[in-house]
């Protein structure tokens, strides 16, 4: 009896062990990248594009009188009513940047010098905008001179200006966003009907042999090969497919394909897991009523597999917004501001892989963005659960 208690106590005490671990590893992942995330993390980081504009514009030269409002940052020019201020950008670099801006400034009706349709036209910089050079009577100064804000504004109230070059606010994450809710869209719309459609047909209509055991099987095979291999998959096999659409290179479009083949194994398996639970009853009292095999199906079986459903789609979005690997391959690592389904973009973690593949890999910029990734599916599942909560309210299963 003893020895039963003392192997009871050792067997409950792995199951404490392992749980702690898991919690503390858990924990140091969260601090982690809370830890050197949370300060980079900005509304400006999720609304800006990633690339910058650079701009040449005219400025009236000339000292007026501006009065310094309260709580501005940096330094003030009360000649121009424009402040400055020294920042690091996401990849740590020194920069001076647009604090504030009154809006009778010479610089907000700044009128465009480059060569194009809007040359002449007032573009009057902005809040956040990079202040790179001023052309004045005293020749260049701002940053490529290596002025600081302080610096800059003591020139700038003694000089004459003649133009400024400056750069629009970037390092955001806007376009990578925005790519990562077409992919999941569009991944969706592929692979959902074919998982389902497939899970139906192996659990409800398909008859038990060892071809329907091998497609299991295979299914169940697919669903451990790395996503690497189905990345050159994606390029072999499924860029001729693309390449019909007149696309001719890597695509938003070839990445979804790509992913839907590999949720498929997924989708079906959680399906499938669904509709094993639904009683056997269910489907014998439909067919008792008069309904067909078809009706039963689609009327009172997949209904009760709903919330199984729901699991396979959390299951897909959460693997679709953290891939990496497939997705290199076929829709390309260049960052693009507006992505479309014809041209190759960057998800949310193929945008962490690029920062951290560079040559300054920038940890707190690419924590921030596993946070916004975090915060995403946790958005996206407390939102599905929700819609399948109503749902099953509706058709009277909860």
């Amino acid at each position: 009896m003893r020895r039963k208690n003392l192997k009871d106590q050792f067997l409950k005490g792995i199951t404490y062990f392992s749980s702690g671990t898991a919690v503390v590893l858990l924990i140091l992942i969260f601090g982690f990248i809370f830890s050197n995330g949370f300060k980079s993390l900005s509304f400006d980081m999720l609304s800006n594009d990633y690339w910058s504009s650079n701009l040449l514009v005219e400025v009236q030269s000339g000292c007026h009188t501006f009065e310094k409002p309260n709580n501005v940052k940096g330094y003030f020019s009360e000649c121009y009513g424009i402040a400055f201020e020294d920042k690091l950008s996401h990849e740590k670099k020194e920069m001076i940047v647009v604090s504030y801006l009154d809006s009778n400034s010479p610089f907000a009706l700044a009128k465009d010098l480059s060569a194009g349709p809007n040359k002449g036209n007032v573009i009057g910089i902005s809040n956040g905008d990079q202040i790179e050079r001023i052309s004045s009577d005293q020749g260049s100064i701002g940053m490529v001179k290596g002025h600081d804000a302080k610096t800059l504004i003591e020139l700038l109230e003694t000089s004459e200006i003649e133009s400024l070059y400056y750069k629009t606010a970037g390092g955001g994450i806007w376009g990578s966003l925005k790519t990562t809710f077409i992919l999941i869209l569009l991944t969706l719309v592929f692979a959902l009907p074919l998982g389902i459609g497939a899970a139906v047909y192996l659990e409800e209509l398909a008859k038990d042999t060892w071809l329907t055991r091998l497609i299991v099987s295979s299914i169940e095979m697919l669903a451990g090969i790395p996503s690497i291999i189905f990345g050159l998959m994606g390029l072999v096999v499924l860029f001729p497919i693309t390449s019909l659409f007149g696309i001719d290179s890597t695509s938003i479009l070839l990445g979804a394909l790509t992913m839907s083949v590999m949720l498929l194994p997924i989708i079906i398996r959680s399906v499938q897991e669904a509709l094993l639970v639904v009683p056997k009853a269910y489907r014998l009292s439909s067919l008792s009523l008069g309904a067909n095999e078809t009706q039963t199906i689609f009327k009172v079986v997949l209904p009760s597999a709903l919330p199984g459903i729901i699991l396979s789609i959390l299951l897909s979005v959460s693997r679709i917004i953290g891939e990496s690997a497939a997705l290199i391959y076929t829709m390309g690592t260049f960052i693009n501001d507006s992505p479309r389904i014809n041209q190759g973009a960057t998800t949310l973690a193929v945008h962490i892989w690029s920062i951290m593949a560079s040559e300054q890999p920038n940890f707190e910029l690419a924590s921030a963005i596993a946070i916004v990734i975090l915060a995403v599916t946790l958005i996206l599942n407390l939102s599905l659960k929700f819609i399948s909560a109503r749902v099953q309210r509706k058709l009277g299963l909860l």
